[in-house]
Parts: structure tokens; sequence; C-alpha cells
């Protein structure tokens, strides 16, 4: 009889590895997510949104209640009569040709000052972070050195030369300081979101036949989508927040909004049915304008959190 031979069990140093799962892929901003679904903090942040929102929304009852109304009674008691309310102010608003006038200033100031700074800022930021010049190093370190000047300290010197160019007292004058006090801070914020993009990808675009153009407007403008929205939110906000050097440089027909306010609070002193009215417009076009933006704004915020 042949014997059945048996193979031996395979020793434990023969035996294949076991699998290693992959660790999970960290989310970014997820312990800021945790913290923010806290019990505790959402009360705290609800009760901060409150402090916040009072004095809005005591300016926008104020707004709409009539002057005697206001000289006789605080805002909060059209909470309970609501039959104080009405939009007479802003109908006289709106047929104040002073307040109409500035407000489309403010707009012309804003909207091209701030599509100027992202445009120009954009292309200096991946300039510096990506293109080898002479020079490259030292330029952006004479950037960088702007952001401690001050903007007080150029207003006589610029003042002057606008003066000697014809563009004192122009809504393109104040475009133009604006535009340069602003590029600094947002050349430096874009070249360092620029700067963390794989290298990899710009290479292997450039492998495909891709120009530096081609790669800027398809591949580097997307990607830093997030740092440009933010760099957008705050550059308007300043602009259409600014009265400093609106009122330096711009004259009685250029004037912004703020200015105007401003005017109206020497002139007439408790001119509260113009005031109340031309503020809430004043301040309800930046709220605007960040909720259109937040879903960027937050992705930006988050980038750069884990960066």
């Amino acid at each position: 009889m042949s014997a059945t031979v048996t193979a031996p069990p395979p020793s434990p140093a023969s035996a294949p590895p076991p699998a290693v799962r992959p660790a999970p892929a960290r989310r970014p901003g997820g312990r800021l997510r945790r913290l923010l679904g806290h019990g505790v903090v959402q009360a705290f942040l609800a009760v901060v949104g409150l402090v916040w929102i009072t004095p809005v929304a005591g300016l926008l009852l104020s707004s709409l209640r009539s002057a005697n109304d206001n000289a006789a009674s605080g805002w909060w008691t059209a909470l309970t009569g609501p039959g104080q309310l009405s939009f007479d102010n802003y109908s006289a608003l709106l047929g104040n040709a002073g307040i109409t006038r500035a407000f489309w200033n403010t707009v012309l100031i804003s909207v091209p000052t701030t599509v100027l700074v992202v445009v120009l800022a954009a292309l200096a930021g991946y300039a510096f972070a990506w293109l080898e010049f002479p020079g490259r190093d030292w330029i952006f370190l004479a950037v960088v050195a702007l952001l401690v000047v001050p903007v007080q300290v150029g207003l006589l010197p610029v003042a002057k030369l606008f003066g000697q160019l014809g563009l004192f007292g122009t809504i393109p004058g104040v475009v133009l300081f604006h535009v340069a006090y602003g590029l600094p801070f947002a050349v430096f914020l874009l070249r360092n979101y620029f700067a963390d993009i794989p290298r990899e990808m710009l290479e292997a675009a450039r492998m495909d036949g891709g120009g530096e153009w081609r790669i800027f407007t398809r591949l580097v403008l997307p990607v830093g989508r997030p740092a440009i929205a933010s760099l957008a939110i705050f550059q308007f906000l300043w602009v259409w927040n600014d009265m400093l050097v609106a009122l330096l440089f711009a004259d009685s027909s250029s004037q912004p909004l703020t200015v105007q306010l401003q005017s109206q609070v020497r002139q007439f002193g408790s001119n509260i049915d113009v005031l109340a009215p031309g503020a809430f417009l004043s301040l309800i076009v930046p709220v605007v304008v960040f909720f259109a933006f937040q879903r960027h704004f937050v992705q930006g915020v988050m980038a750069g959190s884990v960066k």
C-alpha cells in the first residue's frame, strides 16, 4: 500500500501579511466642525449673534419710523406698535439727489477697485510663486515691506501728485489710491496661497503642452478661488466703508455715501429720518455681498486653517 503524504501546514512566516487598511482621510476643518457642533459653543455663538444683530435691528426699525416717533420714544417700542413703521423715509431718501448720487459714487469706487486689486494681485501672486525672473525674491520683499506703510503717510504726497495729474477730486483718483494701497496685502495673500499648490500639478500641465497663461486661467485660478473670493470680500468691505481717503480725495460730485452721511450730521444734527435709512442702505449692501460669497469665504478660511 502506498502511504498518503499530507502536506505540512504553512508556517506562520510564509503566510501572507494581513491587509492594511488605509487610514481614513482627514477632512479639512473636521476638528473645527466638531467644536462648532457642541451645544455650549452653539449657545455662545447664538448670544454673540444676538448682541451683534441688536444694533442692526434698531437701525432698521429707526429707519422705518418717523422723526417724531424717534424723538418721542425708543426704537424698541415699534415691536409692540408696528403701526409706526412705514417706508416714507426711504421714499424721501430716494428723492434726495445728494444721497442717491453718493450711493452710485460708492458703487463706482468700490466695484472697480475690488476688480482691479483682485486681477492684478492674482497675476502678481502667480508670478512671484511660480515664475522665475531676476530679482523675484527682492521685489516680493519690497512688496511685503509696503505693508508696514500706514495709509496716512501717503495722503498728502499722493494728493499733491493727483493735483498735478488732474485726478484730485475725481472717482478715478480715489480708485487708484485704493488700488495702490490694497495691492501689497493682496499680492502677499495670493502669492502664499498659490505657492501651496503642488508642483506636480503644474509640471503635469506643462508636460501636456499648457502655456503659462493657460495654466494660470485653467488651473491656478480654480484652485485659488476660495482665497480670491475672501480677498474680494475684504477689499470690497474696506473700500465701501472707507471715509478717510474719500474725505480727502473726493469732491462734492464724487464723494461716496460715507462722506455724504457725515455731511448730513454736520449740517442737520439729528436728521434721523435721513441718517437712519442712509446708514442702513450703506450697511445692507456689504451684508448682501458677504452672504453671496459666503460659501467661497468659508472654504478659504477652512483651507487656510489646515495648511
